[in-house]
């Protein structure tokens, strides 16, 4: 691979137009001083990344958390002492002590970061309760509970954000640009998922951040006392939303473009098991376990406009992470596995170029405005843009950038990938929870230099 020519830069980036124009500022709904109350369902370590992005704005203010885990209430007090903010009101008895959180007054929106399972009755609840929603990924568990979230955000207008921050990685709102500048010509075909070795997370002995051990569910820390089950339990694309969110937005779905229909197969399962065996023994009662997952699930995607999205999730064998980004088009490609680039008749024949100088030029308004705040937010600085397009929504009182409605069809792939492998990998149509509205609606992520 090599770095890309000066003159082939020089035209790539002539060919940008109005991609790179920063768009004035909206006018912030209420005061510039205007504060939103809110809410933290789930401090763990999840949570804690939101609550101390809250505490650094001038326009939150925390008033409650609730956590069932006392260690995560200690932790996340340490964070209200270290900025110093004035210390919130706690709830921690019981599964649904979030339930008196709701039931205050003084809270406009609440982040939800707790185990998958909970998501669903829990942004129910806060609709409910008049709360706008913050979510970690998944959305539910079944496509019922996916059309259940739309029309309850519908019937009490309450919005409902799925705090994707992948969406806004750096080199993702890159190709953005790009995308959006047509310099990869119409768009063909699309990659991605979750391709992550998750082994030492779903086997933890309680050190931390993660200790490598083979225990999981109460004998486990963080995410292994939950996530390791619906490997026992599932068998589908149980994480497809770091993937198909930004190669969504690329593709214009639910502005003039959707998802039509899925197919998805999986893998046998061996990397779980082997893990156990290698780091516990044969004799250690984990090693019995039947994992359903299996360790390579593959889900391909059509859109109404004719392209195709392969989809995939790779959780339990040894790899370097990567999401598998790959945006195709009639006159070229990125990859994000390679970091590179081609572009037919700019870049010499056959070779791929360094995607860098690129990014550079093609460096979205979002991040050039932001990038000293997002400096030390988690995730590389994507946390900051996701959390602050949320918080700024709900300020203005303007829709969210990741609708309900994107939330809803990024999360329905999970049960809907397992439907399809259980059914001996049949093909199923994907809902169209915009009830048609995708046909007339407009794009209206990162289109403004606040969020």
């Amino acid at each position: 691979m090599k770095s890309i020519s000066r003159s082939t830069f020089l035209k790539m980036t002539a060919l940008a137009g109005s991609a790179f124009t920063v768009l004035p500022s909206k006018v912030v709904f209420g005061s510039p001083n205007a504060r939103i109350r809110i809410g933290l369902i789930g401090v763990g370590l999840r949570g804690q990344n939101h609550l101390e992005l809250c505490l650094q704005r001038d326009d939150t203010e925390v008033v409650a958390i609730c956590d069932i885990q006392q260690v995560m209430i200690d932790d996340a007090m340490k964070l209200f002492n270290s900025a110093g903010k004035p210390l919130p009101a706690i709830f921690q008895q019981g599964k649904y002590a979030y339930r008196e959180l709701l039931a205050r007054k003084d809270i406009d929106a609440v982040i939800i970061s707790t185990p998958w399972e909970w998501h669903y009755q829990m942004a129910m609840d806060a609709m409910d309760a008049g709360k706008h929603v913050g979510c970690e990924v998944v959305v539910g568990t079944t496509v019922d509970e996916h059309w259940n979230i739309v029309r309850k955000s519908e019937s009490t207008g309450m919005k409902y954000m799925m705090l994707e921050n992948v969406c806004y990685r750096r080199d993702v709102m890159a190709v953005l640009n790009m995308v959006r500048a047509g310099i990869f010509g119409e768009l063909i075909h699309m990659q991605a998922g979750y391709q992550h070795d998750l082994r030492e997370v779903k086997f933890n002995n309680g050190k931390q951040p993660y200790g490598g051990g083979v225990e999981f569910g109460q004998k486990g820390f963080s995410e292994a006392q939950w996530r390791t089950q619906h490997s026992v339990d599932r068998n589908g694309d149980l994480y497809p939303t770091h993937g198909i969110g930004p190669v969504s937005k690329m593709l214009g779905i639910h502005a003039g473009n959707r998802f039509t229909s899925l197919v998805s197969t999986a893998s046998k399962s061996r990397g779980l098991h082997n893990y156990i065996v290698e780091n516990g023994g044969t004799d250690h009662p984990n090693a019995k376990i039947d994992f359903k997952l299996g360790d390579v699930v593959t889900t391909m995607i059509n859109t109404a406009k004719g392209e195709t999205i392969l989809l995939q999730h790779d959780t339990n064998l040894p790899r370097p992470y990567s999401l598998g980004f790959r945006v195709q088009g009639t006159k070229g490609l990125w990859m994000d596995v390679n970091n590179s680039v081609y572009i037919e008749k700019l870049s010499e024949p056959h070779r791929w170029e360094d995607e860098k100088l690129l990014f550079d030029k093609f460096d979205h308004p979002l991040w050039q405005r932001y990038s000293e705040d997002a400096k030390n937010a988690g995730h590389g600085g994507m946390d900051f843009f996701v959390v602050n397009a949320f918080i700024e929504s709900v300020k203005r009182d303007e829709p969210c950038p990741i609708s309900v409605y994107d939330s809803a069809v990024w999360s329905v792939i999970t049960p809907l990938s397992e439907q399809s492998i259980a059914g001996g990998n049949i093909p199923l149509e994907i809902p169209d929870f915009t009830d048609g509205k995708w046909e007339s609606d407009k794009q209206i992520f990162a289109l403004d230099d606040n969020y």
